[in-house]
């Protein structure tokens, strides 16, 4: 009876050992199987199967060592491109298919990323939808800043794309004794305008501030300024032709502009 235990007893620490072993084994297996990239100084962790998806292309070259690749401080391969894009291009390895965010714009750029890493399907996708949305027709966008030069009236911006009142909106903060509170609702009209009725000024110290910047606004004409150099900034033209008797732009009562 003593040697049936002792004999289980043995059997079952052998077969401890050995599932032991195949699992060092499967996790080394598992190890090897995988890359990290460092891609314009972002990592990526994925599958060598992944990258070696297409033959003859950069990716699948470098794991394959057709093709000699640098390495970083951390012994990770590295590629010296866009590493923000690059995750398109990963996806694409990974779906076998092109699927950018909605309102992707930088197809160009990454029309030269598929080019690098030599992945036609990709490139030919990126072409494709390229042509595509030439020929579909975009919505105009219309901005309008009108200023009445009196605090009763303030400033009214007025644009017909939300996202652009939105950019606005995060721009400039409410603080009150040291604590920042946000956008102030009260002048949020709709989420197409917004009308600075007057410039916030009260005993309490409160002021409205550039997000950032930390530059205190003090007059209508400083919301104005801020507002024209961001629709610079997002590529909308000026139509209203300027009177120079006025001065500045920031002293012009209608300002049109179109995108």
């Amino acid at each position: 009876m003593e040697r049936k235990i002792i004999r289980r007893e043995k059997e079952k620490e052998y077969e401890g050992k050995h599932n032991s072993l195949e699992d060092a084994e499967q996790g080394k297996h598992c190890k090897s199987t995988l890359m990290t990239l460092n891609v314009g100084g972002y990592l990526y962790i994925t599958q060598k199967q992944t990258l070696t998806k297409y033959p003859d292309t950069f990716l699948e070259g470098i794991v394959n060592g057709k093709i000699l690749c640098p390495f970083d401080a951390d012994g990770h391969y590295f590629i010296d491109r866009d590493g923000l894009l690059f995750r398109h291009v990963l996806n694409f390895l990974r779906n076998g298919e092109l699927l950018l965010p909605e309102g992707f714009r930088e197809n160009q750029l990454l029309a030269q990323e598929a080019e690098f890493f030599q992945l036609k399907g990709l490139a030919e996708e990126v072409k494709s939808r390229w042509e595509k949305e030439q020929l579909t027709p975009r919505e105009t966008t219309f901005l309008e800043i009108t200023d009445n030069h009196d605090r009763s009236q303030g400033l009214r911006i007025f644009c017909n794309a939300p996202d652009f009142i939105s950019k606005i909106k995060s721009r400039i903060v409410l603080v009150s004794k040291s604590r920042l509170d946000g956008f102030p609702e009260e002048f949020s009209i709709s989420s197409n305008i917004i009308q600075f009725k007057y410039f916030i000024k009260s005993e309490n110290g409160t002021r409205l501030v550039l997000k950032e910047d930390n530059t205190f606004v003090c007059t209508l004409e400083t919301l104005k300024f801020e507002a024209i150099m961001m629709a610079l900034k997002c590529g909308f033209r000026l139509l209203t032709s300027l009177d120079c008797s006025k001065g500045s732009i920031v002293h012009s009562d209608a300002l049109h502009f179109i995108k």
